[in-house]
C-alpha cells in the first residue's frame, strides 16, 4: 500500500472514488473472482453472468455484490500455487472503461509482477522450494522499497533469485535512510560529472534584422559511491575574462548555496558586480543519473557566422554560402554539417556546387543538400575540418526538373529559405565554464575515480537566405 498513491486516485476520482478495502478482505474476493473457492459452485452470477464483460488478466472485485462498488483493474499473475497482484492507479475517468492497451500503469504492472515473479520463483519453471520461498518473501518488502519507491515502478526490475543490497548504515554512523533515495551504492566508487553547453543562433545577413543567439548550459552526474547520505562538491569555474553565469536552477539535492549565485539573472542589466564564480554546489546525490544545475551565458559572438544568398533564374537556383568559424573555437569537431533544405519546389535534377573544405552530398529524396564540414573518422589520423582561413564556402546552381512536387512548407516559400547547422565539439564551451577534475570534493570512505567532460552542442541553429523573407516576430528568434 502506498498512501500517496491512494491519495491521487482519491483526487482524481473525486466522489466515485472506491476506498480499497482491509488487507484481510482483498484474498477472499480475489479467490472468488479467480474460482479457485467453493468448488461445489462452479457457476456464480456475481462473477460468471454473460452480460459481464471478461478482461483477462486484469479481473474486477466487487466490494458490495451485484450493484455494489468494484475495483478495477487489478491485475493478477499465477504460477505454482502463488498469486501476485496489483492494483495501478488510472488516471482516466472511470466510465466508460478506457481499453487495457491505451493504459501506460496496467503495463507498467504487469512488467512490475513478473519480475517479482521471476525473483520469487526464478525462471527454471520448477517452483524453489519452501524455506528459499519463504526466505525471498521475507525479503520482497526490501525489493518493493527499491523497485518501486512511493508507488512508481523503475526501469531496473530484480534479478531472479538475487537479494537486493542490505540497506546498512554508512560509515559516518547511523543514517536514516531517506523516503527519496531507494537504495546504497555497492562496489568500485566512480563520479561522473558531464557539462553541455548548447548554442542556439538565427542569423539574417540583413542590417535591418538583427542577428541573434544566446547559450545555456547544463551539468549532469552521475555518483556511484558507498554510504546513505554521502556528501559530493562540484565546483565549476570561468576564465578570468568570462561573462558571469546566468539563472542558475539546481537540483533539490543540493544542500547549501551562496545566494550570489541566485541572483544574477539575463533580464537585468550586466554590471561588474555580478558573481563570477567559483560555483560551488554541495549535495548528497541518488543513485540514477541527473541534473545538477543549468545556467544561461552571455557570450558575444556566436561560434559559427555565416551568410546565405539564394538567388532565382530560369529552372534553377543560385547559391552562394560564407561559413566562417569564429577564432575562439577550436576547429576540431566531432561532426558539423549544414542542410540547405528546398521547399515547395519540384525534385531537384542536376547540382553543380564546389565546396572548397568537406564534402557535398545530396539526399535521396532529391530535395535536401548536406555539407560534411567537420567529421572524426578512427579510421584516419586527420579528421575534416575548416580549412586554415576558417572559411568555408559553398558556391553553384541547384536545377530542378521533373513533374515530381518536393516537401511543401507554408514558411518556406519563393526566396524564403535556410541553413540548419548541427555540430557538437568535445572538450570546449563557449562560456569558458568547466569542472575541473581536482576540484571535485567525495566525502565517503572509498576513494573514487572522478570523470569530467564538457561539450559544445549546436541546437536550433540557422542562417536564413538574405535575399528572401526571413521571419522575424517582436525580436525574438522564430524556432
Amino acid at each position: 500500500r502506498y498512501p500517496t498513491v491512494e491519495l491521487r486516485a482519491k483526487c482524481l476520482a473525486g466522489a466515485q472514488y472506491v476506498a480499497v478495502p482491509e488487507d484481510c478482505v482483498i484474498p477472499q474476493l480475489l479467490l472468488t473472482e479467480l474460482g479457485l473457492v467453493e468448488p461445489d459452485k462452479p457457476y456464480m452470477a456475481i462473477r460468471d453472468d454473460c452480460a459481464r464483460l471478461q478482461r483477462s488478466p486484469a479481473v474486477e472485485l466487487r466490494l458490495g455484490g451485484p450493484g455494489g462498488k468494484t475495483l478495477w483493474p487489478l491485475l493478477t499473475i499465477s504460477q505454482g500455487g502463488l498469486i501476485l497482484a496489483c492494483l495501478p492507479l488510472i488516471e482516466a475517468p472511470p466510465e466508460p472503461r478506457p481499453h487495457l492497451s491505451s493504459l501506460a500503469s496496467v503495463s507498467q504492472g504487469l512488467a512490475l509482477l513478473s519480475g517479482l515473479q521471476g525473483f520469487l520463483c526464478g525462471t527454471v519453471g520448477k517452483p524453489p522450494e519452501p524455506d528459499v520461498l519463504a526466505s525471498r518473501l521475507a525479503t520482497l518488502p526490501s525489493v518493493l522499497l527499491q523497485v518501486c519507491p512511493l508507488g512508481t515502478p523503475l526501469d531496473t526490475l530484480p534479478q531472479a533469485g538475487a537479494l537486493p543490497a542490505t540497506m546498512a548504515p554508512g560509515p559516518g554512523g547511523a543514517q536514516k535512510q531517506p523516503a527519496w533515495k531507494t537504495g546504497v551504492h555497492r562496489g568500485r566508487a566512480v563520479v561522473n560529472v558531464a557539462l553541455t553547453e548548447m548554442v542556439r543562433s538565427t542569423q539574417y545577413g540583413n542590417r535591418s534584422k538583427q542577428d541573434m543567439w544566446d547559450v545555456y548550459g547544463t551539468v549532469v552526474c552521475k555518483c556511484e559511491v558507498e554510504g546513505v547520505l554521502p556528501n559530493v562538491t562540484v565546483t565549476l569555474t570561468l576564465p578570468p575574462n568570462g561573462s558571469p553565469l546566468q539563472d542558475i536552477l539546481v537540483h533539490p539535492c543540493v544542500t547549501s548555496l551562496d545566494s550570489s549565485i541566485l541572483t544574477a539573472s539575463s533580464v537585468d542589466e550586466n554590471d561588474g558586480s555580478a558573481f563570477s564564480g567559483p560555483y560551488k554546489f554541495p549535495f548528497s546525490p541518488p543513485l540514477e543519473p541527473f541534473r545538477l544545475c543549468s545556467y544561461t551565458s552571455q557570450v558575444p559572438v556566436p561560434p559559427i557566422l555565416g551568410s546565405y544568398q539564394l538567388k532565382a533564374e530560369e529552372n534553377q537556383l543560385k547559391l552562394h554560402v560564407v561559413l566562417q568559424l569564429h577564432e575562439s573555437v577550436r576547429n576540431s569537431f566531432e561532426y558539423c554539417k549544414a542542410h540547405l533544405p528546398f521547399f515547395n519546389r519540384s525534385l531537384m535534377g542536376s547540382v553543380d556546387v564546389k565546396v572548397n573544405s568537406g564534402q557535398l552530398e545530396v539526399s535521396k529524396e532529391k530535395n535536401l543538400l548536406v555539407w560534411i564540414l567537420g567529421k572524426f573518422n578512427l579510421n584516419i589520423t586527420v579528421s575534416q575540418k575548416f580549412p586554415k582561413s576558417r572559411e568555408a564556402t559553398l558556391e553553384g546552381a541547384v536545377h530542378f526538373s521533373g513533374h515530381v512536387a518536393g516537401p511543401t512548407d507554408p514558411l518556406c516559400t519563393d526566396l524564403t529559405a535556410y541553413i540548419k547547422l548541427y555540430f557538437r565539439v568535445p572538450d570546449l564551451t563557449l562560456s569558458g565554464c568547466c569542472v575541473d577534475q581536482h576540484s571535485v570534493q567525495v566525502y565517503s570512505s572509498a576513494k573514487p575515480r572522478i570523470v569530467t567532460t564538457r561539450e559544445l552542442v549546436s541546437s536550433e541553429y540557422y542562417i536564413w537566405n538574405s535575399t528572401g523573407d526571413a521571419p522575424v516576430s517582436s525580436g525574438l528568434m522564430i524556432l
